[in-house]
């Protein structure tokens, strides 16, 4: 029994690294037309709520492939979103999130997700297909604009992809859903199409599953974090009243830059002496901002805040910190009742990405088994935001799961990581150019496993 056990699991593992290869032949013959795909949302890159061209390019390669699509979700709370923020809808602004429904049969129901988006950004790649676009975004306000965080190959990933899980319907069972999200930069998207009921009015998934290149990745490798992956993101504003007075007499005022000073110091009391060691953090004040002249004591500044943690109770703490800071400071400065600090916590805030456990180790194991595991490895979380958390974040309580595909030169990574070297430009940067090829095929053959393996097997 045991030579027949050894040879049975020798013939299993050879036809595995053979449906591993034919799936990368695949993916290989069909890098040109993936690749044209990238080129063209790159050098069409729209803003948050203004996709109406990448979600029709979509919807008509979905489309050519069988997909049912459903364009337009998420309009309704876009729309009131857009006219709460500047008090109209203006022109172009929509939500284009767009759903692509193709059942096979008895089986579950797997979610593929791809951002759109793209950010208020000078591109400086030297690409020849580098954007030149210049829009206004949906408060009105012009901008030159990029896809300087990969939202350009997620999508042309997602479609390749499509693509493949097409040609091999014969392999799996289940009932596959494909969403286009729009506005991820402004963490606004993803609670748009759930809003306008994902859920319900489409196939509700027992899984979503999500890439992201990454340009902190070598490209081809696929790295991922189990449990909290990224963070609760916190916008925090704190509007701090004075008395003006003349420079050169300040006793006849109450000074807020001094107030803001000491609240600046004793915000970093909040992660260093108030939190668990063990737990994470992080409190920046990136902007202050009083007064207009040398010689004059404003009677206003204004601090903008960003707080980033993973569990919802040290996001709260933190948040009940800042207001408690910046209120006791206000009055240890003698500031009557009346004139205590304004505390603005944004009410659109992105929370924590947490990847459900049991589904990572699943769907990596089997990446791994497809690319090769020295390709696939764990990395640490990062105190990024992602809005791919909304999905997992209902009250149907659907495991997710978001990966990251490498882009970066590995070389340029190899000399960096050895100090010999700075980093390449990654995300966000102006200068962010993934290398396409490995980093597109890399990641149409990830999410084609990491579909294949949730789905049911025919």
């Amino acid at each position: 029994m045991k030579k027949i056990f050894s040879a049975a699991a020798i013939l299993l593992a050879f036809a595995g690294a053979a449906r591993a290869d034919d799936l990368a032949e695949a993916v290989a013959a069909d890098y040109d037309y993936v690749f044209e795909l990238y080129k063209h949302f790159h050098a069409n890159p729209e803003l948050s709520f203004k996709e109406s061209e990448s979600a029709k390019r979509m919807a008509a390669e979905l489309e050519g492939l069988g997909f049912q699509v459903t364009t337009g979700v998420g309009d309704r709370w876009t729309r009131k979103k857009a006219k709460a923020d500047v008090g109209e809808v203006l022109d172009g602004v929509g939500g284009y999130g767009l759903v692509a429904v193709m059942e096979n049969g008895e089986g579950p129901t797997v979610m593929l997700r791809a951002d759109m988006d793209a950010l208020p950004l000078e591109e400086k790649t030297g690409l020849p297909y580098a954007s030149t676009v210049v829009a206004t975004d949906y408060k009105g306000q012009a901008a030159p604009v990029m896809h300087a965080c990969a939202h350009d190959s997620h999508m042309a990933i997602l479609i390749g992809t499509a693509r493949r899980l097409v040609a091999m319907k014969d392999q799996w069972a289940g009932t596959l859903v494909l969403i286009g999200q729009p506005a991820e930069e402004i963490g606004l998207g993803a609670i748009a199409m759930l809003d306008d009921k994902l859920y319900s009015r489409f196939p509700k998934p027992d899984y979503v599953l999500a890439t992201h290149t990454s340009g902190w990745d070598s490209a081809g490798d696929i790295t991922y974090t189990p449990g909290y992956a990224l963070a609760n993101v916190d916008s925090v504003d704190i509007i701090i009243k004075g008395i003006g007075a003349h420079g050169s007499a300040p006793q006849m005022g109450k000074d807020p830059v001094m107030i803001g000073a000491q609240i600046v110091n004793a915000l970093q009391t909040l992660v260093s002496r108030e939190l668990d060691p063990l737990a994470s953090g992080v409190v920046t004040v990136g902007s202050f901002q009083a007064g207009y002249k040398h010689n004059i004591i404003s009677d206003r500044a204004h601090l903008k805040i960003t707080v980033r943690s993973y569990e919802d109770e040290v996001r709260e703490k933190l948040i009940a910190g800042i207001r408690r800071i910046a209120i006791a400071q206000a009055k240890s400065a003698g500031l009557p009742n009346d004139m205590m600090p304004d505390v603005i916590v944004e009410n659109d805030y992105t929370p924590s990405t947490y990847n459900d456990p049991a589904m990572t180790e699943r769907v990596m194991a089997a990446i791994a088994d497809s690319l090769g595991a020295e390709r696939v490895y764990a990395r640490p979380p990062s105190m990024g935001g992602e809005d791919f958390s909304q999905f997992g974040r209902t009250k149907e309580d659907i495991p997710t799961l978001i990966f990251w595909t490498g882009g970066s030169d590995p070389e340029a990574m190899k000399a960096a990581r050895a100090g010999k070297a700075p980093f390449p430009p990654a995300n966000h940067s102006p200068l962010f150019a993934p290398q396409p090829e490995p980093a597109l095929k890399a990641g149409v053959q990830a999410m084609t496993v990491g579909a294949l393996e949730l789905l049911g097997k025919r």
